[in-house]
């Protein structure tokens, strides 16, 4: 099924994309085609897609399934080669002119919608006033700091322009540090780094020094109504990347924490344990590790679209390695590892190699 479903994905893609001008054309392009999007969450007032009779039925056509679940995958391709962002990154006097992309794919999520159970009609969530009970207008909303239980502090648009950062379409990078000196919990998400016309030079001068000083650029950036964020350039393989940065009170600090110390470690454990982590060394192969959930939710989604009902077996809950059996367990670990490497023999190694001597027996017998 799945195997079906990356062909069609290949074979329509490029067809797809390039009639795909603008955001509305795009969903209007995929409600025909795919029979799923429609271009109503930016033109409220558009006619109804099929995506919105499939949430008020049980009943799904079975030639659908497939070109259903590729639409969003398709939409979220397009929508990540739009730039977020678009201004110049600059270090010293040197300014590249760049865009940035996102470099997280969303297709990968698998989002629910809330519904009736009865009808299968979505829920829609209304702006209720918790004192009278009523529906509150937008008009008629304003925003609040809870600075006690009960207690507000009501800012207004004047007090939120003050408190606005200059926006800027620059991204300076103020400090160079080295990467090993940075905690990796203050990275959070990456961006592309794509240099705009004019750029190329600087921008590969630039990821050049940070990839032979193995230093890492320090800046700030203006995103999404005026937010400051910290920045973190990086450079991987022919790219730059940027990485907004946790800022330092963000952080949990270790010492909240109740951690043990290695007091209580002996030697040979800890051997035993090194040895183990060495037998299960690899070099990192990322299509390695797969979201399993993930794969297994589609897989129910796409039978259940069909028709087909679903049988979950009962999970197998492991049991924690008591203090007693750490030696133990450590052992058959390490046994089980030589075992998985070992290489295996042909089981018909010994019926085509034969033991020795065996044609000169079966001529004295002759």
């Amino acid at each position: 099924m799945w195997t079906d479903v990356q062909e069609i994905r290949r074979r329509d893609f490029r067809t797809m994309f390039f009639r795909a001008r603008s955001r509305s054309h795009f969903s209007t392009t995929l409600n025909t085609e795919c029979g799923r999007f429609s271009p109503r969450e930016s033109n409220p007032h558009a006619p109804k897609s099929s995506v919105d009779s499939l949430s008020t039925t049980h009943s799904y056509p079975h030639r659908n399934v497939d070109t259903l679940l590729i639409a969003p995958q398709l939409q979220s391709v397009a929508s990540t080669m739009r730039p977020l962002w678009t201004g110049a990154l600059t270090f010293g006097l040197v300014n590249i002119p760049v865009r940035l992309h996102s470099a997280v794919q969303a297709k990968e999520r698998v989002s629910f919608r809330l519904l009736h159970k009865t009808d299968l009609s979505p829920i829609r969530y209304e702006r209720v006033c918790q004192k009278e009970g009523d529906v509150v207008d937008w008009k008629e909303i304003v925003k609040g700091y809870e600075y006690t239980k009960g207690k507000f502090v009501v800012l207004s648009d004047d007090d939120f322009k003050a408190a606005a950062i200059e926006s800027s379409k620059t991204i300076e990078i103020m400090d160079f540090v080295k990467s090993d000196e940075i905690d990796a919990r203050y990275f959070e998400t990456p961006y592309y780094v794509v240099p705009a016309k004019g750029g190329e030079k600087a921008y590969a001068l630039l990821r050049e020094a940070i990839k032979r000083t193995g230093m890492v650029g320090i800046g700030k950036i203006t995103m999404r109504s005026n937010s400051l964020h910290l920045a973190g350039i990086k450079a991987v393989g022919e790219a730059l990347i940027l990485e907004i940065m946790r800022f330092e009170e963000e952080l949990v600090d270790l010492s909240d924490m109740t951690l043990p110390s290695d007091e209580n470690v002996r030697p040979q454990e800890l051997q035993m344990a090194e040895q183990l982590v060495a037998n299960l060394s690899q070099p990192f192969d990322p299509s390695k590790y797969t979201d399993d959930y993930r794969a297994n939710l589609m897989k129910i989604i796409r039978a259940k679209m069909k028709g087909k009902k679903i049988e979950v077996p009962e999970p197998e809950e492991r049991e924690s390695t008591q203090v007693v059996d750490l030696m133990a367990r450590l052992q058959e670990s390490l046994e089980m590892g030589k075992k998985q490497k070992a290489p295996r023999a042909p089981r018909n190694a010994e019926r085509t190699r034969g033991p020795r001597g065996s044609r000169s027996a079966r001529r004295k017998t002759a």
